[in-house]
Protein backbone atom coordinates (compact mmCIF):
# COMPACT_ATOMS: atom_id res chain seq x y z
CA UNK A 1 0.00 0.00 0.00
CA UNK A 2 1.21 3.42 -0.62
CA UNK A 3 1.37 6.31 1.68
CA UNK A 4 -1.61 8.02 -0.52
CA UNK A 5 -3.59 4.73 -0.68
CA UNK A 6 -3.17 4.96 3.27
CA UNK A 7 -4.20 8.65 3.07
CA UNK A 8 -7.53 7.74 0.82
CA UNK A 9 -8.48 4.69 2.78
CA UNK A 10 -8.04 6.72 6.53
CA UNK A 11 -10.78 7.04 8.44
CA UNK A 12 -12.13 7.43 12.31
CA UNK A 13 -13.01 4.15 14.34
CA UNK A 14 -15.71 5.39 16.92
CA UNK A 15 -14.46 4.68 20.56
CA UNK A 16 -17.36 2.32 20.85
CA UNK A 17 -16.39 -0.37 18.06
CA UNK A 18 -12.67 -0.25 19.40
CA UNK A 19 -11.00 -3.22 21.91
CA UNK A 20 -7.98 -5.17 22.60
CA UNK A 21 -6.10 -5.56 21.70
CA UNK A 22 -3.92 -2.26 21.03
CA UNK A 23 -0.33 -1.89 19.90
CA UNK A 24 2.54 -4.34 21.29
CA UNK A 25 5.31 -1.77 22.84
CA UNK A 26 7.44 -2.40 20.01
CA UNK A 27 4.32 -0.86 17.60
CA UNK A 28 4.09 1.61 20.24
CA UNK A 29 7.64 3.01 20.38
CA UNK A 30 7.63 2.37 16.55
CA UNK A 31 4.16 4.75 16.03
CA UNK A 32 5.43 7.40 18.59
CA UNK A 33 8.83 7.75 16.89
CA UNK A 34 6.54 8.34 13.36
CA UNK A 35 3.79 10.50 15.09
CA UNK A 36 7.02 12.97 16.46
CA UNK A 37 8.00 13.76 12.92
CA UNK A 38 5.79 16.71 12.34
CA UNK A 39 6.76 20.32 10.97
CA UNK A 40 7.97 22.54 14.33
CA UNK A 41 8.93 25.82 13.42
CA UNK A 42 12.09 26.87 15.63
CA UNK A 43 12.39 23.27 16.64
CA UNK A 44 10.46 24.29 20.14
CA UNK A 45 8.68 21.15 20.66
CA UNK A 46 5.57 22.78 21.42
CA UNK A 47 3.80 19.30 22.68
CA UNK A 48 3.88 16.26 24.36
CA UNK A 49 2.50 12.84 24.73
CA UNK A 50 0.17 11.24 27.83
CA UNK A 51 -0.03 7.76 27.45
CA UNK A 52 -3.13 6.08 29.39
CA UNK A 53 -3.51 2.86 29.40
CA UNK A 54 -4.33 0.05 32.37
CA UNK A 55 -5.63 0.32 35.77
CA UNK A 56 -3.77 4.18 35.01
CA UNK A 57 -6.54 4.32 32.34
CA UNK A 58 -9.70 3.20 34.26
CA UNK A 59 -9.34 5.65 37.19
CA UNK A 60 -8.65 8.53 34.42
CA UNK A 61 -12.13 7.47 33.47
CA UNK A 62 -13.31 7.02 36.57
CA UNK A 63 -12.22 10.71 37.67
CA UNK A 64 -13.23 12.28 34.29
CA UNK A 65 -16.98 11.04 35.24
CA UNK A 66 -16.63 12.20 38.83
CA UNK A 67 -15.65 15.72 37.56
CA UNK A 68 -17.87 16.03 35.01
CA UNK A 69 -20.86 14.84 37.73
CA UNK A 70 -19.56 17.76 39.92
CA UNK A 71 -19.66 20.34 37.30
CA UNK A 72 -23.08 19.15 36.24
CA UNK A 73 -24.57 17.66 38.77
CA UNK A 74 -28.45 17.96 36.95
CA UNK A 75 -27.42 15.67 33.70
CA UNK A 76 -28.73 12.23 34.45
CA UNK A 77 -26.26 9.87 35.51
CA UNK A 78 -26.11 8.05 31.47
CA UNK A 79 -23.85 11.12 30.86
CA UNK A 80 -21.27 10.16 33.82
CA UNK A 81 -21.31 6.19 32.25
CA UNK A 82 -20.76 7.66 28.98
CA UNK A 83 -17.64 9.49 30.08
CA UNK A 84 -16.51 6.09 31.91
CA UNK A 85 -17.22 4.32 28.61
CA UNK A 86 -15.41 6.39 26.23
CA UNK A 87 -12.46 6.43 28.46
CA UNK A 88 -12.54 3.17 29.27
CA UNK A 89 -13.20 1.41 25.98
CA UNK A 90 -9.87 1.67 23.61
CA UNK A 91 -7.24 0.08 25.24
CA UNK A 92 -5.01 3.09 24.62
CA UNK A 93 -5.76 6.69 24.69
CA UNK A 94 -2.66 9.19 23.94
CA UNK A 95 -3.31 12.51 24.92
CA UNK A 96 -1.86 15.02 22.71
CA UNK A 97 -0.64 18.15 24.27
CA UNK A 98 0.47 21.60 23.27
CA UNK A 99 2.65 23.38 24.90
CA UNK A 100 2.67 26.69 23.51
CA UNK A 101 5.14 29.42 24.58
CA UNK A 102 3.23 32.47 23.87
CA UNK A 103 5.67 34.90 24.11
CA UNK A 104 8.19 33.31 21.23
CA UNK A 105 9.47 36.39 18.90
CA UNK A 106 9.49 34.18 16.23
CA UNK A 107 7.38 31.12 15.82
CA UNK A 108 3.25 32.21 16.96
CA UNK A 109 1.08 30.14 18.93
CA UNK A 110 -0.95 29.29 16.55
CA UNK A 111 2.46 27.35 14.27
CA UNK A 112 3.10 25.82 18.28
CA UNK A 113 -0.56 24.97 18.05
CA UNK A 114 -0.15 23.47 14.59
CA UNK A 115 2.54 21.30 15.17
CA UNK A 116 0.88 19.60 18.01
CA UNK A 117 -1.89 18.85 15.97
CA UNK A 118 -0.27 17.26 13.45
CA UNK A 119 1.19 14.78 15.53
CA UNK A 120 -2.03 13.66 16.95
CA UNK A 121 -2.77 13.39 12.74
CA UNK A 122 0.16 11.45 12.65
CA UNK A 123 -0.92 8.96 15.67
CA UNK A 124 -4.01 8.58 13.45
CA UNK A 125 -2.51 8.03 10.37
CA UNK A 126 0.19 5.39 12.18
CA UNK A 127 -2.23 3.53 14.12
CA UNK A 128 -4.23 2.66 11.07
CA UNK A 129 -1.02 2.06 9.09
CA UNK A 130 -0.51 -0.67 11.80
CA UNK A 131 -3.62 -1.87 11.15
CA UNK A 132 -5.39 -0.51 14.56
CA UNK A 133 -8.68 1.95 14.58
CA UNK A 134 -8.21 5.05 16.07
CA UNK A 135 -10.33 8.00 16.90
CA UNK A 136 -9.26 12.07 17.57
CA UNK A 137 -12.37 13.49 19.76
CA UNK A 138 -11.79 16.24 21.94
CA UNK A 139 -15.41 17.18 23.99
CA UNK A 140 -15.89 19.13 26.95
CA UNK A 141 -13.06 17.10 29.09
CA UNK A 142 -10.08 19.02 26.51
CA UNK A 143 -11.52 21.99 27.71
CA UNK A 144 -11.68 21.43 31.29
CA UNK A 145 -9.36 23.20 33.88
CA UNK A 146 -10.03 20.29 36.35
CA UNK A 147 -9.13 17.56 33.65
CA UNK A 148 -6.27 19.74 32.73
CA UNK A 149 -5.14 19.32 36.57
CA UNK A 150 -5.69 15.59 36.44
CA UNK A 151 -3.01 15.41 33.72
CA UNK A 152 -0.69 17.66 35.33
CA UNK A 153 -1.10 20.48 32.83
CA UNK A 154 0.97 23.39 33.53
CA UNK A 155 -0.72 26.89 32.75
CA UNK A 156 0.87 27.01 29.08
CA UNK A 157 -0.70 23.94 27.87
CA UNK A 158 -3.66 22.11 26.60
CA UNK A 159 -5.21 19.34 24.93
CA UNK A 160 -5.36 19.20 21.58
CA UNK A 161 -6.80 15.35 21.68
CA UNK A 162 -7.38 12.46 23.08
CA UNK A 163 -6.39 9.53 20.27
CA UNK A 164 -8.32 6.16 21.16
CA UNK A 165 -6.37 3.52 19.61
CA UNK A 166 -7.49 -0.19 19.20
CA UNK A 167 -8.54 -2.99 17.43
CA UNK A 168 -11.97 -2.40 15.22
CA UNK A 169 -14.70 -4.67 16.38
CA UNK A 170 -16.28 -3.85 12.97
CA UNK A 171 -15.24 -1.37 10.18
CA UNK A 172 -15.93 1.49 10.51
CA UNK A 173 -18.38 3.43 8.46
CA UNK A 174 -17.50 5.78 5.52
CA UNK A 175 -18.60 9.42 5.59
CA UNK A 176 -19.49 11.67 2.78
CA UNK A 177 -16.19 13.47 2.14
CA UNK A 178 -15.51 16.45 0.23
CA UNK A 179 -14.47 16.46 -3.33
CA UNK A 180 -11.44 18.89 -4.26
CA UNK A 181 -13.74 20.59 -6.31
CA UNK A 182 -15.62 21.25 -3.62
CA UNK A 183 -12.55 22.78 -1.34
CA UNK A 184 -10.04 24.28 -4.38
CA UNK A 185 -10.44 27.28 -6.09
CA UNK A 186 -7.36 29.12 -7.76
CA UNK A 187 -6.66 32.56 -6.98
CA UNK A 188 -6.70 35.34 -9.50
CA UNK A 189 -4.79 38.42 -9.25
CA UNK A 190 -7.19 41.68 -8.75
Amino acid sequence: MTLLDLLGRRRSTPVRLLGPPGPDPAQLRRLLNAALRVPDHGRLVPFRIIALHGPAQVRFAEEVAAIHARSEPALPATAFDKDRERYAAAPLILVVVACIDQAHAKVPAQEQLLSAGCVAHNLLLGAHALGYGAQWLTGWAAYDAAVATLLGLAAHERIVGFIHIGTAREEAPERPRPTPADVVSDWAAP
